[in-house]
């Protein structure tokens, strides 16, 4: 199926050899929401090789404003969100192996992303997110941070020997109340992280260095923040 991917093929520095790098890569996304459905969707579209998305969560009707892999079918029986996703990507792109897993990542199953090349933190609760960068850190696998909030969003690429997750972020609380989203700005930071990951699979673009971007999607701001490593950070201050 070279006509797939031929736009692609033909952006500069990219051609078969990144398309083969794709191919053979393995990404897990946890969190099959806001910014997971986005992100899934354009890595499967990409085609990467084979795609673990994570999730135990069913999908509920106030999931459809920006949960865009789930439909109102999946809302009604309610089906788990890795199997409505699975559904829907398998019929964008036949050629990838989507494992759906219908778990809540914890410190006793993490060895279900030990295969992947990278992983993509699309989770909205702080426990979850410090678990996985635990586990990238471990595992010396580059983690694509996301996160929405309104019009507001983030994207920061960790990769090993940098800073991580908590140095960037060390005091992340859980919010008491749903947290308020425009749909379309968690498509945007989705689709950034889904961006980030194939510039590293593929060596295309510029490498990440610790810096993060914030957008104010209601004023069309960008601001650009550089992180450090901290030598006393209790998840990466000893490596």
């Amino acid at each position: 199926m070279k006509d797939r991917y031929s736009r692609q093929l033909s952006v500069e520095g990219f051609g078969q050899k990144a398309q083969d790098k794709l191919a053979d890569a393995t990404v897990a996304v946890v969190g099959v929401g806001g910014l997971g459905s986005p992100a899934c969707q354009y890595l499967v579209a990409a085609g990467v090789g084979k795609l673990i998305i994570v999730d135990d969560q069913r999908v509920e009707e106030s999931n459809l404003n920006r949960q865009i892999l789930h439909w109102e079918e999946d809302a009604l029986l309610p089906r788990f969100k890795v199997e409505s996703a699975r559904n829907k990507l398998k019929d964008l792109n036949s050629e990838v192996l989507v494992e759906a897993l219908p778990l809540k990542l914890m410190e006793d199953n993490l060895y279900i992303l030990e295969d992947a090349d990278l992983t993509l933190d699309c989770l909205d609760n702080p426990k979850g997110r410090y678990l996985l960068n635990r586990h990238c850190l471990a595992t010396r696998t580059p983690l694509v941070h996301g996160a929405v909030e309104g019009m507001m969003g983030h994207v920061v690429t960790f990769v090993p020997g940098g800073p991580c997750l908590r140095c960037a972020f060390p005091k992340l609380t859980t919010r008491g109340r749903p947290v308020p989203v425009l749909g379309a700005a968690a498509g945007v930071i989705g689709a950034m992280q889904a961006l980030e990951a194939i510039k590293l699979i593929t060596g295309v673009g510029d490498a990440p260095d610790g810096r993060g971007l914030f957008l104010d999607l209601r004023s069309n701001e960008v601001s650009e923040v550089v992180f450090v490593k901290d030598p006393a950070c209790p998840d990466c201050g000893s490596l």
